[in-house]
């Protein structure tokens, strides 16, 4: 626990340093274009009404964009739908708003980038990438660009059966786990899939599915409009001292203790 809170400690760290280097050359357009252009992780910045002014090109090269031009000043972050679709729209607007904020393991929307930017060679099946959305701030302290840096974690490649597998999961995520139907949606016999899936996606297929229910209860245990009761009914988990020890397992802290910390956290911003 202790070596997993370092990890956190210095990641926040580096964002802190990252969030302060760039507001520290704001001001200087072209030095801050350099850096922005050799960032080695993909990079967008956004002007505060949302619309895109730079993109760097290792977030051209992840998406096999030609050029600059068909995002800068045409792709709005506020009016893409799948950033609704994703469950991220709050999230972008506490951003803009002066949050910093990281959201894990987001399923890239690759079908609408291809249809958006009428790309070809974009020869990805599935893309799974950390987000983390931060303001910069000018002289006076107010927001006046919003940056977004995305670290790719997984990609899935020529394995369309894994894909298959992936979104029954995703679509089945609240019920029973069940390996041979997500075995017959990948068209593989349950021993194959198992030992294919891990080798794509770099766990087992029970792993990621529970890893699901513990990223929905997650979601759920934010609001509070259910007893955290309620969210394990609504999530399909039994409300017990087993699922409990899986979720401290996976987050660190027990339900009830991770709801208090989230209320906490959103009367601080207040």
């Amino acid at each position: 626990m202790g070596d997993t809170k370092n990890a956190r400690d210095a990641k926040q760290e580096r964002l802190d340093m990252l969030q302060a280097s760039f507001q520290a050359v704001l001001g200087q357009e072209k030095l801050f274009a350099k850096i922005i252009e050799f960032f080695p992780y993909p990079i967008e910045v956004y002007t505060r009404d949302g619309t895109a002014v730079m993109v760097n090109r290792a977030m051209l090269a992840e998406f096999s964009l030609p050029g600059k031009d068909m995002v800068i000043g045409k792709y709005n972050i506020f009016k893409d739908p799948d950033i609704s679709k994703l469950g991220l729209a709050d999230l972008v607007k506490d951003v803009f708003r002066g949050k910093t904020i990281t959201v894990t393991d987001i399923k890239a929307p690759l079908r609408s980038i291809r249809e958006r930017y009428k790309l070809h060679d974009l020869d990805v099946d599935c893309m799974y990438q950390d987000a983390t959305g931060f303001p910069i701030r000018d002289e006076r302290g107010e927001v006046s660009h919003v940056a977004i840096l995305l670290i790719t974690r997984r990609v899935c490649k020529g394995k369309v059966s894994i894909v298959n597998a992936i979104e029954y999961f995703e679509k089945n995520w609240d019920k029973q786990y069940n390996l041979d139907a997500a075995a017959e949606a990948a068209g593989l016999s349950p021993y194959h899939f198992s030992r294919v899936f891990k080798s794509n996606v770099g766990i087992t297929p029970y792993n990621y599915y529970r890893k699901l229910k513990v990223e929905h209860l997650l979601e759920k245990l934010r609001q509070t409009n259910m007893t955290v009761k309620e969210v394990f009914s609504a999530c399909g988990l039994e409300y017990s001292g087993h699922s409990f020890r899986v979720f401290k397992k996976y987050v660190g802290v027990t339900p009830l203790k991770y709801r208090e910390m989230t209320i906490k956290r959103k009367q601080g911003f207040r």
